[in-house]
């Protein structure tokens, strides 16, 4: 009998060796995560005519507080996993109904792909705000260069870019806390942040304007929120 083997994805799973990602919105409460997710919505302040690319979406969650704050916008989530755009369609078909306005609500869009595609997947200049939450962490160096540099290709010229990740963790406790990260995915993946990495590869990518705007310390490490202009 031939055995059948099933591959392995070609990306990191949301929770990485930790838990099955079925678990990931229980899990990621833990990181304090209405408070970043919030400020990273505050930094992105979507308008009515904008188009708002979330990278990694996972299960949504950012996307649709986004679509709260702007129902006119067009927001687009790309995540790899299909099991995940599955949970978003759920939680976006059972979310509230957006109130009437002059002009009709957006649903948001989901689409499979990886973050270094973005521009085969969406057009190159598509896009006036590109957001990602929790994924270039889980991401080898070389791989979250080209994310960055497919970002940018979406990106309008002047186009926005905020990132909420795990950056710089400045103190001992915050070192400590990591740690559980690490060893869910990796510490060839999650060092280079954890020292600080970050602004030089965004800046690197074609974007000016660098700053870490936000750090929210948390039991599983401190969360940046970085935001940036493109080029």
């Amino acid at each position: 009998m031939t055995e059948t083997v099933t591959p392995e994805p070609a990306f990191t799973p949301a929770l990485g060796r930790l838990a099955p990602t079925r678990f990931y919105d229980p899990v990621i409460v833990l990181t304090r995560e209405r408070l970043w997710r919030a400020l990273a919505a505050m930094h992105v302040a979507p308008r009515p005519e904008d188009v708002v690319v979330d990278v990694g979406c996972g299960t949504g969650s950012l996307a649709l507080l986004l679509h709260r704050v702007e129902p006119r916008a067009r927001i687009i989530g790309v995540d790899p996993d299909p099991a995940m755009l599955d949970r978003a369609r759920r939680k976006a078909a059972a979310a509230p109904t957006a109130a009437p306005s002059s002009s009709p609500a957006r649903s948001p869009e989901w689409h499979v792909g990886m973050g270094d595609t973005l521009p085969e997947l969406l057009g190159t200049g598509i896009a006036d705000t590109v957001v990602s939450s929790l994924v270039l962490h889980q991401c080898p160096l070389a791989v979250k260069r080209a994310i960055l540099g497919a970002m940018a290709a979406v990106l309008r010229p002047g186009g926005r870019l905020v990132i909420a990740d795990y950056g710089l963790q400045r103190t001992a406790l915050m070192r400590l806390a990591f740690r559980g990260v690490q060893f869910a995915d990796g510490r060839e993946d999650t060092q280079p942040q954890a020292d600080g990495v970050l602004p030089r590869l965004i800046h690197e990518a074609g974007f000016h304007e660098v700053r870490e705007a936000e750090v929210v310390p948390t039991v599983t490490g401190s969360i940046s929120v970085y935001v940036a202009t493109r080029d």
